[in-house]
C-alpha cells in the first residue's frame, strides 16, 4: 500500500507557496511596476538627459584641447575669454564620456605644472579600456609619484602602463621608466632584468637602441 505521508506533505508545502503568492500578489505586482518604472528612467534619462550633455560637453572642449596642445596648461584648467577649461567641464558635465577624459587632460596639466597630488587625483579617476589614453594615464601616474619620490608606487603603476599598452611605442619607454625607478631603488637586478626585456621585446624600438649602456650600468652595480 501507497504511503500517502510524503504526498501530503509535499501538498502542503505546496499549498503554503501559492498561498503566499496570492498573499503577497499586490506587494509582487508594485515590485514589478517599480522595476518598469526605473527602467524607463533610466532609458530617458540615457536619451533625454545625458545624451544631450555629451553633445554640448565635446563641444565645448575643443578650445581647451587647444591650450592644451599649446602646453597653455593654465587657460587648459580655468578657461579663457568665456571658454571653459577642463576643470569647469569636469564640474559642469559629470558622468559624461567628455568629464572621464577631462579627468587625463587634467591630470597631464597638473603634472607639467608641478602640482603632482592633484595631477595624481585626476588621472587615477580617468576610467578608459583602450590601449594608449589609459596607458598613459598611468604612466604620468607614474612619473607624478617619481617626482614626489614614492618609488614603490610608481613603480605600481610604470608595471601597468606597459602592460596596458601592449605596443612597441609606449610600453618600451614605460619599461625604460621602471628600470630607473630600480635603480633609484637600488635593486640592480630588477633593473637589468627590464632593460633586457626591453632588448628582448621591443628590440626595434628607440628606447632599445642604447639599452646596453644601461644594461651594462646595471650589472657593473650588481658585480659590486
Amino acid at each position: 500500500m501507497q504511503d500517502n505521508t510524503n504526498i501530503v506533505v509535499e501538498s502542503n508545502k505546496l499549498g503554503r507557496s501559492g498561498k503566499f503568492v496570492l498573499e503577497n500578489q499586490k506587494s509582487l505586482l508594485f515590485i514589478i511596476a517599480a522595476v518598469i518604472v526605473m527602467a524607463a528612467g533610466y532609458f530617458i534619462y540615457l536619451k533625454v538627459y545625458l545624451a544631450p550633455r555629451e553633445v554640448t560637453a565635446a563641444n565645448q572642449m575643443h578650445v581647451a584641447q587647444d591650450f592644451w596642445e599649446k602646453k597653455d596648461w593654465d587657460k587648459a584648467i580655468n578657461g579663457d575669454a568665456g571658454y571653459p577649461g577642463f576643470a569647469k567641464i569636469l564640474s559642469e558635465y559629470s558622468n559624461t564620456k567628455a568629464a572621464n577624459l577631462a579627468y587625463f587632460y587634467l591630470g597631464v596639466a597638473y603634472l607639467n605644472k608641478g602640482e603632482y597630488s592633484k595631477a595624481i587625483d585626476n588621472l587615477t579617476s580617468y576610467h578608459g579600456d583602450d590601449s594608449m589614453v589609459a596607458a598613459e594615464a598611468l604612466g604620468a601616474t607614474g612619473d607624478a609619484y617619481v617626482e614626489l619620490k614614492d618609488y614603490d608606487k610608481a613603480e605600481t603603476y610604470f608595471k601597468k602602463a606597459a602592460d596596458k599598452a601592449k605596443n612597441k611605442f609606449l610600453s618600451p619607454m614605460y619599461l625604460k621608466k621602471l628600470g630607473l625607478v630600480y635603480e633609484a631603488e637600488k635593486d640592480y637586478k630588477s633593473a637589468d632584468e627590464t632593460y633586457k626585456k626591453i632588448k628582448t621585446d621591443y628590440f626595434a624600438s628607440t628606447e632599445a637602441q642604447n639599452i646596453d649602456a644601461y644594461i651594462a650600468r646595471a650589472e657593473a652595480q650588481i658585480a659590486n
